[in-house]
């Protein structure tokens, strides 16, 4: 699937080094007062971070069922929504490209806002179980005009009207390491371990019961 409404050349800007949409020369200037510029000068010269969606991402995101959006207004007032669904709710449209449903909700509209005013955006994907967590930025606009987008967006499992498509066009991404993540698990996550020790439960009680006989 193609990107749907693309951005111009003036909304979507070009970096000579990926990372330098994060790394602004008065973030380096931090790097190099705090002595880490030259380690990320180094990652720099490799290559620094992804700009489109490899296999690894496009697994990382199906696995997904949850993700934080981060928006701002013109004047810079950040603002970060959690966004959850059935896994893989996210999903990659084409090489540079994901989307997902905006479904009914609070009619807060604190995203859609700052995305009229400011297009810039963040997503911030956790894996909680693996410690590991992928940052991703760009820009994003949201599409209330295109049926077959919206359809194809849809959860069958989840009973919300679909308002919108939320686009996101990506510019850079990147791991980060697992340092500080406490992992966490959902019942998902836990249902075959909680299954395997309900079956030696009721083996153990099984064998108890018969035990029992030749006491009597």
């Amino acid at each position: 699937m193609t990107v749907f409404h693309p951005l111009n050349e003036s909304e979507h800007l070009m970096y000579e080094i990926p990372s330098d949409i994060a790394f602004t020369p008065s973030v380096k200037t931090a790097q190099q007062q705090r002595g880490s510029r030259e380690v990320y000068a180094k990652v720099e010269q490799r290559g620094g971070w992804q700009t489109e969606v490899t296999a690894e991402l496009r697994e990382f995101i199906a696995q997904r069922d949850s993700f934080y959006l981060g928006t701002a207004s013109a004047d810079g007032q950040p603002y970060i929504q959690h966004r959850g669904g059935s896994k893989g709710f996210l999903k990659v449209l084409d090489g540079n490209t994901l989307a997902f449903a905006d479904f009914v909700g609070n009619a807060q509209y604190i995203s859609l806002g700052n995305l009229d005013e400011n297009n810039k955006a963040f997503i911030f994907l956790m894996d909680y179980v693996n410690r590991r967590r992928i940052k991703v930025w760009g820009t994003a606009e949201y599409v209330e005009d295109n049926q077959q987008l919206l359809a194809s967006l849809a959860d069958d499992d989840y009973g919300g009207r679909v308002e919108r498509a939320i686009v996101f066009h990506i510019q850079a991404w990147d791991i980060n390491c697992p340092q500080h993540i406490k992992p966490r698990y959902t019942e998902d996550d836990l249902a075959p371990m909680v299954a395997d020790y309900q079956r030696r439960i009721s083996e153990l009680e099984a064998e108890v019961q018969r035990l029992r006989q030749f006491q009597t």
